[in-house]
C-alpha cells in the first residue's frame, strides 16, 4: 500500500534501549574528556532524523555534543586544520569507551559503526549566545559552519501537531519507500523532512488517523509540489524547517522523485 498512514512502534523497544544506552555512554565519555563531569545526559542531545522524530529503524543516530566555549580559540588558532584535530580528540575520547568499535573522523562528524548495524554520528559543536551552534568542517583545509537543530526540531514538532501527526507519518513513510524500493539511490533524511514540511500545506490526518485521503489526493499534491519547485532547487536551495539552513538537494532529487511517484502509484 503506497498511501501515507501512521506507524506504530517504528523503532522496536529493544533497539531504542540500545540506542539510549549508547547515547549515555558516548555522552559520558565527552563529559569526562571536555567537561570533567560524569554526567550521561548533559551537554548533548539527539539531532538529525532521531531528533526531529522522523527516524525509522534503519535511520542513523545523530548526536550533537556541546563543548566548552573556552576551547574554541585553542582549536581555531592551531596552524593547519584545527578542525581535524578537534575531531580526532573527540574520536579518541569515544574510543576509550568503545575500544573495539569502528570509529572514524569524517568531514564534520565522528562515526561509530556498531557491529549490529546501528550507525552513530557525533557532531562536536560550540554553542553561541543566540542558541545556534558552530561545528568543525575538516574539508578544504578546515573551516567552521553553523547550525540550529533545536529550531528545526521545534518547527517540526509544531507543524506535526497542527497536521495531527501527518507530517511525521509522511516523512517516515517516505523513508520506508526509499529503503524498500530505492535503496541504491541517495535520499537524505533532511531533504525528506524539509520537503514534506514545505509541501504539506494545510493537510492533516482526520481524527481517526487512518489515512490522509481516500483516493491518494494528498500523495498527488506532494508530487505536484515537487514538479512545481524541483527545477528551482539548483538556484534557490531548499530550506530546513525553523533554522532556514540551506539543504543540499543535488544528490537526492532523483530518488525523491522516484519515491513520490511510487507513493502515487
Amino acid at each position: 500500500m503506497n498511501r501515507v498512514r501512521k506507524y506504530d512502534s517504528v523503532i522496536p523497544l529493544e533497539q531504542r534501549q540500545r540506542i539510549s544506552n549508547r547515547y549515555k555512554r558516548i555522552t559520558r565519555a565527552i563529559n569526562n574528556e571536555f567537561w570533567n563531569l560524569e554526567s550521561e545526559t548533559k551537554n548533548s542531545f539527539y539531532v538529525g532524523s532521531y531528533g526531529r522524530g522522523t527516524a525509522i529503524n534503519t535511520s542513523d543516530i545523530d548526536i550533537l555534543v556541546s563543548l566548552p566555549s573556552s576551547l574554541f580559540d585553542s582549536y581555531n588558532n592551531l596552524s593547519g586544520n584545527g578542525q581535524s584535530r578537534l575531531l580526532q580528540t573527540v574520536r579518541s575520547a569515544i574510543k576509550q569507551t568503545y575500544p573495539q568499535s569502528d570509529i572514524r573522523a569524517d568531514g564534520q562528524i565522528v562515526k561509530i559503526n556498531f557491529s549490529d548495524g546501528i550507525l552513530f554520528e557525533i557532531l562536536p559543536a560550540f554553542q553561541n549566545y543566540n542558541g545556534t551552534y558552530i561545528y568543525p568542517n575538516t574539508n578544504s583545509g578546515g573551516n567552521w559552519q553553523s547550525t540550529n537543530p533545536k529550531a528545526e526540531q521545534e518547527a517540526m514538532l509544531e507543524k506535526n501537531q497542527l497536521s495531527n501527526g501527518l507530517l511525521v507519518a509522511t516523512c517516515q513513510h517516505m523513508r520506508y519507500v526509499r529503503d524498500n524500493h530505492f535503496k541504491s539511490y541517495k535520499l537524505s533524511g533532511i531533504v525528506i523532512d524539509s520537503f514534506v514540511y514545505h509541501a504539506i500545506g494545510n493537510w492533516r490526518f482526520v481524527s481517526s488517523g487512518e489515512g490522509s485521503s481516500e483516493s491518494g489526493t494528498y500523495e498527488k499534491v506532494l508530487l505536484n509540489y515537487f514538479n512545481e519547485y524541483a527545477f528551482l532547487w539548483d538556484i534557490i536551495s531548499l530550506r530546513a524547517p525553523g533554522s532556514q539552513d540551506e539543504v543540499e538537494t543535488k544528490n537526492s532529487v532523483d530518488c525523491l522523485e522516484k519515491v513520490l511517484k511510487h507513493m502515487v502509484g
